[in-house]
């Protein structure tokens, strides 16, 4: 039941449950608004998932796109995210977000120092739809120094290795477009970031992080330097329990901390930035397509639907909770997650069967449409991504750096027949994974074949600028497309992971929480992935989780600030 009692062990304005990006940037766009403001973080570490993913942002017609030579419309990006919401989204939210998200940028440099630069040649995942574009939409964070968050470095959540070049160089989104596509300066570009790892002497007596700051470690990073600066409070190992209300209107939180049960009351508004479910078994068996587990997630394992389900209670309407923000996974003995194979599938010379060793789908789809196209035919989880000893060689797949640098025989023994099969013929590798060799031998001849005419009959493989951007450019005619005929085979399983669940609280424009019939919660926002997505069931650009999570908390605070005094949070 809701918590309603009253008496508070201390208050402010607004509380922001969740350190995120979006629970950050709400932090942040209140105190500009004159707002007092808590940022409440049950880890040890700061910065959620955003802190571990690839830190881009999607924002159309963002400021620095006529600067870096390309062009956008509003009227253009709405024809893009209505053909790919499919009615789901109210056109209302959709043009909110294109009309704010680029002012929300400006305000994060400007009043903050948090800056994004403009990926030029980043497309988004659906180009040739109406309304499309071939770059410039994804913005990256910028470069930032460790070393300027002091001691609070420490609490940083630590980024995923499988984000660096070998485990340990950060890298941008720029960066790892040439080293994973071995584009024009890769081995330059690889001895450079080298070297300045290697020389770094000071800082690698503190720790084997880089301090070049990129991706999601540079966006929280600057988000949290940003709040450091204005001297607003962030208060670790405090788990969110409940929200408290009465007479219908949101006055603050439960919390625990180092086993105390604190009271908060939130003056003016809470705003839930606190994540999906992707780690609460429960939740996914309640909600999501099955089979589904939490050990196939990419996520950090720190979000339970804890927002969602205080929300619930309240009698929130729900949305969109039976899809995740999908990708293909690789389960990994001893670690901590899954790990996603984002680009590899973009690669030349590899090749996605089900268990019948039937190619299902085309391996260099968008993550979540991949994930979807295993979900649908019903023999693909888990499914197979074969490729040979030259892809072996060249590229890095998963957690596995190319061979090249990582032969096999430095991986951990216990990695072989769980992480990766291998074989020296297509006969051998199938009787290891159980599968029809006659299929797959088949699967194989018809994506050489393909890779010969640089056509893909079967699903178009390589047919657009997205599925294009992580291929080998040095291949031809086709950079997705190349041949499997070098043995050792290999082989990965993959799982239907994710990056985060999509589903949650409903909201408006402003990022209110809304009841079942659409009145509004008073009191309550909620962004990022505890809300349901506005993006639907699409995904359809890089940064269009992290986009929405800032623009939506960018929104909200607005909204809390310049509401009249009989809308607001009882203060008494």
């Amino acid at each position: 039941m809701p918590n309603t009692a009253t008496a508070w062990d201390d208050e402010y304005d607004v509380i922001v449950v969740g350190s995120g990006a979006g629970g950050m940037a709400a932090a942040l766009s209140c105190h500009k608004l004159g707002l007092s403001v808590l940022v409440i973080e049950k880890a040890e570490v700061y910065g959620g998932t955003s802190a571990v993913s690839g830190g881009g942002i999607w924002v159309p017609c963002n400021n620095q796109i006529d600067s870096v030579g390309g062009n956008d419309s509003p009227e253009e990006a709405l024809t893009y995210l209505k053909h790919l919401t499919r009615g789901e989204v109210p056109v209302s939210r959709l043009k909110t977000y294109i009309a704010s998200a680029r002012e929300m940028v400006l305000e994060m440099a400007s009043e903050h120092g948090v800056h994004f630069n403009s990926v030029v040649k980043y497309p988004d995942y659906f180009p040739n739809e109406p309304g499309g574009k071939p770059g410039y939409r994804t913005m990256e964070p910028a470069i930032f120094d460790l070393a300027k968050l002091g001691d609070e470095f420490e609490n940083l959540r630590p980024p995923y290795k499988g984000t660096l070049v070998i485990g340990r160089m950060a890298m941008t989104q720029v960066e790892a477009h040439i080293l994973m596509s071995r584009g024009p300066g890769w081995v330059w570009l690889t001895i450079k970031m080298l070297w300045r790892y290697a020389t770094d002497l000071g800082w690698r007596r503190r720790t084997w992080r880089d301090r070049r700051a990129t991706l999601g470690q540079s966006l929280a990073g600057q988000l949290r330097h940003a709040m450091r600066n204005k001297d607003l409070p962030l208060w670790l190992n405090t788990g969110f329990e409940s929200l408290i209300e009465a007479g219908g209107k949101v006055l603050g939180v439960q919390v625990q901390q180092e086993g105390q049960s604190l009271r908060l009351h939130a003056r003016r508004g809470v705003i839930l930035a606190c994540g999906g479910f992707e780690s609460n078994q429960a939740m996914r068996d309640e909600y999501l397509p099955k089979p589904t587990q939490a050990a196939w997630s990419v996520a950090p394992g720190c979000n339970h639907g804890e927002g969602i389900r205080a929300g619930r209670e309240l009698g929130a309407a729900l949305g969109f909770m039976d899809l995740t923000w999908g990708t293909p996974s690789v389960l990994v003995p001893g670690a901590a997650n899954a790990a996603g194979l984002f680009m590899e599938r973009q690669l030349p010379g590899c090749v996605a069967v089900n268990g019948n060793g039937i190619r299902f789908a085309n391996e260099a789809l968008p993550y979540t449409e991949f994930v979807y196209a295993m979900l649908e035919d019903g023999d693909a989880v888990p499914c197979w991504l074969v490729f040979d000893a030259t892809f072996r060689k060249k590229y890095p797949m998963g957690p596995m750096m190319p061979s090249s640098i990582q032969p096999d025989k430095k991986f951990p023994k216990d990695w072989e027949s769980q992480v990766y099969w291998k074989a020296e013929s297509l006969d051998a590798l199938a009787e290891k994974l159980n599968i029809d060799a006659a299929n797959l031998k088949q699967s194989v001849a018809d994506m050489n074949r393909f890779a010969a005419s640089g056509k893909d009959e079967q699903f178009g493989k390589g047919d657009d600028a997205f599925q294009r951007y992580y291929g080998d450019p040095n291949v031809k005619p086709n950079p997705c497309l190349g041949p499997i005929e070098t043995g050792p085979y290999y082989a990965v399983r993959m799982t239907p992971g994710e990056i985060g669940t999509k589903g949650g609280l409903l909201t408006d424009e402003a990022a209110r929480v809304l009841h079942e019939d659409g009145s509004v919660i008073n009191g309550l926002y909620a962004v990022g992935n505890c809300s349901a997505a506005v993006m639907g069931r699409t995904y359809p650009g890089p940064g269009a989780t992290l986009g929405p999570a800032m623009t939506f908390a960018w929104l909200a605070a607005r909204h809390i600030a310049e509401a009249d005094a009989d809308d607001l949070v009882n203060a008494a």
